[in-house]
């Protein structure tokens, strides 16, 4: 189902969170609302949610304005950060309590609770009660009774944040996946960069509640509209007094149309390295390379070196 946001704003007192928000989101897309905290990205989901009434605009789902529509009566599946389970009930009773709300006929449930497990790979789980889960298998089921009521609309608000670094990847990948194989329109919420470019076709960059930004995150990553986009989307540092990619810029050998520094500092980090060169303009920009190319390098902290823009190959 598409989504249409014409002229959506909201204000918390003085204060304006979402401010005149005009987008496109597509029918079966994977959309990231992307910005820092603050931003007003949470404020945006909740409003098409329908958890917070608009001062001003509307919200159009495939069609339909349902501004003022209940969020009972929004076919919306949500899912949170925070998930609260009902710790009494057995995985497949949290899956299907949805169901059961709507009085859906038992044997009708039981199918759905099934297929659903299946879907989230919780079959062995099913009789299993939330504090048996790991976090990553409770937000699992957390998906799967977000679905269970065949939503128009998924909502995902930072649903992976109180998640370590290794489950997180994992349950990126599975929803990079699951979104494959359902293609409900799904809305996610994360100030996470590298989550929201992995699994997204579009991301909204949003600062101060607005949009700065739409598009692919190929597009945003390489023609950024904004410094703030350019800044937020990677990694940047300053060199002849421009922002650029530290993986746009390499270390040589002093020579004719290179600035002349030294190196201040090296960082390893696993594959990649950042070195640090305080260049004779007294900036200090730094590189980002491969462990190979700084080994074919041969510097230390105090080396001479120079720095220019990568020659693309």
């Amino acid at each position: 189902m598409s989504i249409s946001l014409s002229r959506l704003t909201k204000h918390y007192g003085p204060n304006t969170v979402v401010d005149d928000v005009n987008v496109e989101i597509p029918e079966g897309s994977l959309t990231a609302i992307l910005g820092p905290s603050g931003s007003g990205k949470s404020t945006l989901l909740k409003l098409i949610a329908g958890l917070e009434v608009p001062d001003e605009g509307r919200v159009i789902i495939e069609g339909d304005d349902v501004t003022d529509v209940d969020p009972r009566y929004r076919d919306i599946g949500f899912c949170f950060q925070h998930y609260a389970p009902f710790r009494h009930m057995n995985v497949a009773k949290n899956i299907g309590f949805g169901l059961r709300v709507r009085k859906q006929p038992k044997d009708v449930i039981d199918v759905k609770v099934r297929e659903l497990l299946e879907l989230v790979k919780l079959e062995d789980k099913a009789n299993s009660y939330p504090a048996q889960l790991s976090g990553g298998e409770r937000q699992r089921m957390a998906l799967a009774r977000a679905l269970a009521i065949e939503p128009r609309v998924l909502l995902l608000d930072e649903p992976f944040g109180a998640l370590d670094a290794i489950v997180r990847t994992e349950l990126r990948h599975f929803v990079k996946e699951l979104h494959r194989q359902i293609k409900v329109t799904t809305i996610l919420v994360t100030h996470d960069q590298d989550e929201a470019m992995e699994v997204a076709d579009q991301l909204l960059i949003m600062h101060a509640g607005r949009i700065e930004q739409a598009g692919g995150p190929t597009e945003l990553y390489e023609r950024p509209a904004t410094e703030f986009v350019h800044s937020f989307l990677g990694p940047t540092t300053l060199f002849k007094g421009v922002a650029v990619r530290p993986h746009d810029l390499e270390l040589v050998s002093p020579t004719v149309g290179t600035i002349e520094g030294v190196v201040t500092s090296i960082m390893e980090l696993g594959f990649e390295i950042q070195v640090t060169v305080t260049l004779s303009d007294g900036s200090t920009p730094w590189v980002q390379m491969s462990r190979n190319e700084f080994r074919a390098l041969n510097i230390a902290a105090g080396s001479a070196i120079s720095v220019r823009e990568r020659v693309a190959t």
